[in-house]
């Protein structure tokens, strides 16, 4: 019996192999941890099933909103779908097949009539010239990359404000740099020209703008990446896995090739000695909060979602969860925290994304690599009861601790009391192997509270706040003034840096 481990967008899947037989079906504890908070997470945030008609196979890697509000599904086997209906109390959508031939579709959008289609081996515009609903015209809009090998996904961004769409390019095989820019991001701009910007990505899941309106994409855990996280990107950036820099002699633009970075040391001075290194925005401890996050989009939703406005919505593919995250940027440098939100998904997500009414459309498959969800594939709706959760909203960092808002109001007795505030802290390896342990653990000190008049917010202060590392929260002391406890205790925020006066 051996264990082999492969990854679908940095999944650390476990196939088990006995005697050549592969065997499917791990168990909740081999696939990850759980929050243990479904039953409860049900009363706030439900999850409605979207009917997929029998002989179907709807596989969703990428989701858009139409101008009439129908939910736009691109498949991982190449159709591209238009679901009317999702948001109905009881869904039964009806779905137009409106393209098929493409490939492994991982970003949509529209821009005027055209939709935009991100697939492994270009950016495809695509019409409806006749206007009889199906595609009639495709359109090569960029294909300014390599594509030859397993394993070798792109994720499309939606434009930004001067009209450019980004693609983040997985590698070749997941570890190698076989075809042109594997392991890069290329910014297409409006007049079609293709730019190479940002070099030593390893296994994307996602492509888009945080809540600030910046560039980010999600990484996976494997070389040179001991956890899944969120990094921000600048041009010229590099973000950590230097098997790509053989494209840099076709990157101009780039500059010089990048000090290599030495495996084995911590981020925090690797990217001293490596001026282009980006560190981690957001880091998502391994197993506790994802083994292999995917798509992801920001709540602008108005409050129909309930109290998370403008914040990230991440799935998993291997947990069947969603997560959410914040950001900021502090000294120039973003960073950040991620929070648990619902467990229970029917499949391994790939996508997320808002409908006209609010609600978070989830959707993705289990193929190739196993998961806790148990459908083959899955569409399902996240929809807020109205009910609000006593949850840490957001943390933010202060020259000397933290400020932690909540959603409801936190009594005067646990909330003013310092050891109703626990925190740890950890650190990753930075180096080629894959994944990682947590390393260089420390336990700070909360030397005071200050909980403010409304309940809303507490400002904690620490005796160290230690830069690269991962500060987790275990707030199960709290109370709110209803005296409920909160119904996800932990948070993690990653420390780039530390404000010099707020």
């Amino acid at each position: 019996m051996k264990y082999f481990r492969e990854k679908p967008f940095g999944v650390m899947a476990a196939m088990l192999v006995v005697g050549g037989v592969f065997v499917s079906g791990l168990s909740g504890e081999e696939v990850g941890a759980r929050w243990g908070t479904a039953e409860k997470e049900r009363e706030y945030y439900r999850i409605v099933n979207i009917p997929i008609p029998k002989g179907k196979v709807i596989e969703a890697g990428a989701f858009t909103v139409a101008k009439d509000g129908r939910l736009v599904v691109g498949t991982r086997r190449g159709d591209v779908y238009f679901l009317k209906g999702v948001d109905e109390k009881k869904p039964n959508p009806t779905y137009e097949r409106f393209a098929t031939g493409l490939d492994e579709i991982f970003g949509l959008t529209f821009k005027g009539k055209a939709l935009y289609v991100t697939q492994s081996c270009e950016l495809t515009r695509v019409l409806d010239v006749n206007r009889d609903g199906q595609a009639d015209r495709f359109e090569t809009v960029s294909d300014g990359w390599g594509y030859a090998n397993y394993h070798e996904y792109a994720f499309g961004s939606n434009f930004d404000k001067h009209g450019n769409l980004y693609v983040a390019l997985g590698l070749s095989s997941s570890y190698h740099s076989r075809a042109l820019f594997r392991g890069w991001v290329m910014k297409v701009t409006p007049e079609g020209k293709t730019v190479p910007i940002a070099s030593g990505l390893r296994s994307p899941g996602g492509i888009g703008m945080n809540e600030h309106g910046a560039l980010f994409y999600i990484e996976s855990q494997g070389p040179w990446n001991s956890s899944c996280s969120l990094k921000a990107i600048t041009p010229g950036s590099f973000m950590g896995h230097p098997v790509s820099f053989n494209w840099y002699k076709y990157a101009p633009n780039m500059g010089p090739m990048p000090v290599k970075p030495k495996s084995g040391g911590r981020i925090v001075t690797e990217k001293e000695r490596v001026k282009e290194l980006v560190p981690y925005a957001v880091i998502f401890p391994y197993i506790r909060m994802g083994r292999s996050i995917t798509g992801f989009v920001v709540d602008w939703t108005k409050g129909k979602f309930g109290p998370f406005e403008g914040q990230m919505f991440l799935g998993d593919y291997t947990q069947s969860i969603i997560m959410r995250a914040t950001t900021e940027k502090v000294n120039g440098v973003w960073q950040g925290a991620c929070y648990p939100f619902r467990e229970g998904l029917a499949t391994g997500l790939l996508n997320v994304q808002f409908t006209p009414k609010g609600n978070l459309i989830c959707g993705g498959t289990n193929r190739g690599w196993p998961v806790r969800g148990i459908k083959p594939f899955a569409i399902e709706r996240l929809e807020w009861t109205g009910k609000m959760p006593f949850e840490i909203k957001r943390i933010t960092i202060r020259p000397k601790g933290f400020k932690i808002e909540f959603t409801k109001a936190v009594d005067r007795v646990t909330g003013g009391d310092v050891k109703s505030y626990q925190v740890s802290t950890f650190t990753h390896i930075y180096h080629a192997g894959y994944g990682g342990p947590e390393v260089d653990k420390t336990k700070p000190v909360v030397g005071g509270v200050k909980l403010a008049a409304d309940g809303m917010s507490a400002v904690i202060t620490l005796d160290k706040v230690t830069l690269g590392h991962v500060h987790e929260f275990d707030l199960g002391g709290l109370r709110s003034r209803d005296k409920e406890a909160l119904l996800h205790r932990h948070a993690y925020y990653t420390v780039n840096e530390v404000p010099r006066d707020r």
